[in-house]
């Protein structure tokens, strides 16, 4: 029996639930953009704008594309989309002026300032939400214009990643920073972390401390050393893309950005066939999803059924176990059997079917595993938007069943309406920031299609 942890806390109906993460979103829109918090987010963070792109959708199609063309805009001449679009305003370290994108690369556009690294390429599965949801609704031109004048854009952004970030040329993207993966502080970096050694470093306020109930929430000091140092050797030589990969301390390729780069290619190729662009580029994106859906098979380790990391720096296998090491069901791959023996490992008591868990969604690491942390960021607690990347693949893939009952508990879960960034496994209690707008609007979008 589930534990009743948290029993006593509100749950809202389903009316209530579309309401509250409505008001989060526009909560959080200052004109320009939907900020990804009100306090400890107020910029826009390029995975998150895919994902709130898809929840105003259904609330505002207009609105939705918007969102994303605001991402688009400040797209790197190279054809990176960065990792953070800052707004006009402060609050975040580190801040534009610690990156220095502009004024070091001409590359980078001088408004709006930008990070200079990217985040995962989900992008094109926003565009397809959005194109879908507009034409369900009957209200498309807005979308339809995004198709045409955005893919694009998304086609450069994933040349760009093939060009730049897959060093061996094998199909496995590499990352130069955890920050790059979306899964900042995951285990899965320790390894390649241990052997960044950071010099003297610029002095720094953190402006994370008190935002959330607990530091225990957040990464530790000496990981942000490490995260900071990683931007002054980016700094040093310019954010010349080839030359970050020569040079950074941090190598790694990424089994679930390269999982969902795969995916998403075929869903840019499928998009980019509707809308009558280059038959040379919709076939080379399908060869670039095959190649990295390969790379992602050939990581498979039969010694803990789960996908692995590359330590490019070190030259060998991560085999950490985590959510990531699910990657292949984003993408195909396997042969059938073990396939469908990963699936059941992610159902079950291992994970998602883990007897103590207050819903059954996996954890970012799983309970039993030595090294779980409920409260610690991407240690241990459930993170709505990646249960929401399974469900949606799983969909595309046919497992119907397993993605209803990911889409259902995750509602229980979110139901109390604060939209917090990630959830305590074992007891459901809301962690890191409150009214998180990817929260709100992957709630919107399971309220939707439920």
């Amino acid at each position: 029996m589930r534990q009743a942890a948290m029993s006593d806390r509100r749950r809202l109906s389903s009316v209530q639930l579309a309401a509250c993460a409505a008001w989060t979103l526009s909560g959080n829109d200052i004109g320009t953009m939907i900020t990804a918090a009100p306090r400890l987010y107020p910029h826009m963070w390029s995975w998150d704008t895919a994902f709130i792109s898809i929840g105003l959708a259904h609330l505002n199609v207009d609105r939705a594309v918007q969102e994303l063309e605001t991402l688009l805009a400040a797209q790197w001449r190279n054809g990176m989309l960065p990792h953070i679009v800052f707004s006009e305003g402060g609050g975040y370290f580190p801040g534009p002026e610690r990156w220095g994108a502009a004024e070091l690369n001409s590359d980078a556009p001088d408004a709006p300032r930008t990070s200079g690294i990217c985040q995962p390429p989900v992008h094109a599965i926003a565009l397809r939400r959005i194109v879908d949801i507009a034409r369900a609704q009957s209200d498309v031109d807005s979308a339809e214009r995004l198709l045409r004048e955005g893919w694009p854009r998304l086609y450069r952004w994933h040349e760009w990643l093939v060009r730049h970030r897959d060093p061996l040329g094998s199909g496995m993207l590499a990352i130069v920073h955890g920050w790059e993966s979306g899964m900042d502080n995951s285990p899965r970096w320790d390894i390649p972390y241990a052997a960044v050694v950071p010099g003297d470093l610029p002095p720094y306020v953190r402006l994370d401390r008190g935002l959330v109930a607990a530091d225990a929430e957040r990464p530790s000091d000496a990981e942000y050393d490490r995260y900071l140092w990683l931007i002054e050797e980016m700094r040093k030589v310019r954010y010349d893309a080839d030359a970050v990969v020569r040079t950074s301390s941090f190598l790694v390729g990424d089994v679930f950005v390269t999982a969902l780069f795969a995916l998403a290619s075929e869903v840019l190729a499928t998009l980019g066939e509707e809308s009558g662009q280059p038959a040379w580029q919709v076939k080379q994106l399908r060869g670039w999803a095959r190649r990295s859906r390969a790379a992602v098979a050939k990581s498979y380790d039969p010694a803990t059924g789960l996908a692995r990391d590359r330590d490019l720096r070190g030259d060998r296998w991560l085999s950490t176990r985590t959510i990531a090491g699910f990657a292949p069901l984003l993408c195909g791959g396997l042969d059938a059997d073990v396939e469908n023996t990963m699936l059941e490992v992610l159902c079950g008591p291992d994970w998602a079917g883990h007897p103590a868990l207050f819903a059954a969604v996996p954890p970012s690491v799983s309970p039993n595993d030595p090294g779980f942390r409920p409260r610690e960021y991407w240690r241990g607690p459930v993170w709505p938007v990646i249960a929401w990347l399974f469900g949606w693949a799983f969909e595309q893939r046919g497992w119907t069943t397993q993605a209803d009952r990911l889409r259902g508990e995750c509602l229980r879960l979110v139901a109390d309406g604060t939209f917090a960034e990630y959830y305590h496994p074992l007891t459901g209690e809301p962690l890191g920031s409150k009214q998180q707008s990817w929260t709100a609007t992957v709630v919107l979008d399971w309220l939707h299609t439920a």
